[in-house]
């Protein structure tokens, strides 16, 4: 496979539910646990594509209110810019859906038990001080 002529860019939600953090499994390869999250469409904020993406995969809805950072997935194949977001859980109970294998509702100090996405665990702390 080839890599596409330019990055594609993404928006993840980091949403917290008390003192635990919404991850998803990836349904495709490399399914790993990351933060819910997918492509932008043309016309959506990132902000609102991170709230729409949120909501296909795993069934909640949240109030977004901070911007975390851009993060940057660069492999053989693929090339990916990912605005991060955060903030905090409003309604639905997580399922898995869309692409998403599985999810979990996890206390930060269990993240480790996880497989994640490199650079997942410092984006969810990051938004850990941004939503205190």
């Amino acid at each position: 496979m080839t890599m596409p002529p330019r990055p594609v860019l993404g928006a993840s939600a980091c949403v917290w539910r008390g003192e635990e953090v919404l991850i998803a499994k990836r349904g495709k390869p490399p399914f790993l646990w990351s933060l819910p999250g997918g492509h932008v469409e043309r016309g959506e904020t990132l902000i609102v594509a991170a709230g729409r993406e949120l909501l296909e995969e795993t069934g909640v809805e949240a109030e977004l209110s901070h911007f975390i950072e851009m993060a940057e997935i660069i492999r053989a194949d693929a090339h990916y810019v990912i605005a991060c977001f955060t903030g905090h859980w409003v309604a639905g109970e997580a399922v898995a859906a869309s692409d998403v294998e599985a999810v979990a509702w996890v206390h930060p100090d269990g993240l480790a038990a996880y497989g994640l996405t490199p650079g997942t665990q410092s984006v969810i702390a990051k938004a850990r001080r941004l939503t205190r």
